[in-house]
């Protein structure tokens, strides 16, 4: 019998439904912790000791909810690394990006499982949070990779000078939304009634965390004025850069905003939206400093030899 056969088309559609479940299953976390639900089943992977699944109150609902998203996960992550040996013609790269979400995954089940067993300890949820940012970076490649010309090496179409500021960009972001995890670990909403806190004080842990934003929106605002610094540049860029500081700022007005109103559970759940939308963004700035050969050839040393006039 023949080998079943997806086309590089049918292969994208399947990393974009693996990069949107990916996101949605960071905004069903947060729904448990903004809820309380997180010890709402008190074992892992059964709800209960006894039982696998559980209904008898809200709580349990809502976290056994979040665990259906994951197994969705988990199934079009499987489905994703399948379609990259099927996909004609087949792509190593694919395939290694693809096992790279495997591998997330199951590191994601692990600290799931930690995160009962410790009754949702604040350094468990930071580091359920952060493995999910490092899995959409992985999702966001493999899709942006899968919608790629076959056998087109990748190449810079912006100066050097201006990708080691990108990465810059990124890493301050990462760092940016690892501050914040460190506040949410201080502050309320720890997903359960009686879960432990870091012992920081919130007002302290707050303002790092806002040095940390402002210093990353500045550094973009650098990037941004160096981009515009070439035509050629700024075309490629500029969608990226100024849909990235648009939400990067809108980000920031949603952070102080829960922060000076009590940090109600709805500015809660957007700003943990925000975070995802920002995180995909600044990587997807990276992801644009590079192009297949065909179309981005000749355009980065032409780039590179504007902006060093």
């Amino acid at each position: 019998m023949a080998r079943p056969q997806i086309s590089p088309r049918t292969y994208r559609g399947i990393t974009l439904a693996a990069l949107v479940l990916l996101s949605l299953i960071v905004l069903t976390g947060a729904a448990v912790r903004l809820t309380g639900s997180g010890m709402g089943c008190t074992d892992w992977p059964n709800c209960e000791q006894e039982a696998f699944i559980q209904a008898s109150n809200a709580n349990q609902e809502i976290e056994q909810i979040n665990r259906l998203v994951t197994g969705l996960v988990s199934a079009v992550v499987i489905v994703a690394v399948l379609g990259s040996v099927l996909r004609v013609p087949r792509r190593r790269d694919l395939t290694w990006l693809s096992l790279g979400l495997v591998a997330g995954m199951v590191g994601q089940i692990v600290l799931g499982g930690i995160v009962v067993l410790t009754h949702v300890h604040p350094a468990a949820v930071q580091g359920h949070f952060l493995l999910s940012m490092v899995i959409l970076l992985n999702a966001l490649v493999l899709h942006k990779r899968a919608g790629e010309p076959d056998g087109v090496r990748l190449v810079p179409v912006v100066p050097s000078t201006l990708r080691r500021w990108v990465v810059a960009v990124v890493v301050a972001f990462a760092v940016a939304i690892t501050t914040g995890t460190i506040v949410t670990g201080t502050g309320p909403h720890g997903g359960d009634e009686e879960a432990r806190r870091f012992g920081f004080a919130i007002t302290s842990v707050a303002r790092v965390h806002s040095i940390t934003v402002i210093a990353t929106v500045a550094l973009l605002l650098w990037v941004i004025r160096l981009a515009r610094r070439d035509e050629g540049t700024w075309k490629r860029l500029e969608d990226p850069l100024t849909t990235l500081l648009w939400v990067a700022v809108l980000q920031g007005g949603i952070g102080y905003a829960q922060y000076f109103s009590g940090v109600p559970v709805l500015l809660v759940a957007l700003h943990v939206t925000g975070a995802v939308a920002v995180w995909l963004m600044a990587v997807r700035v990276l992801l644009t400093c590079r192009a297949p050969a065909a179309v981005g050839a000749g355009e980065g040393s032409q780039a590179e030899a504007a902006l060093s006039r």
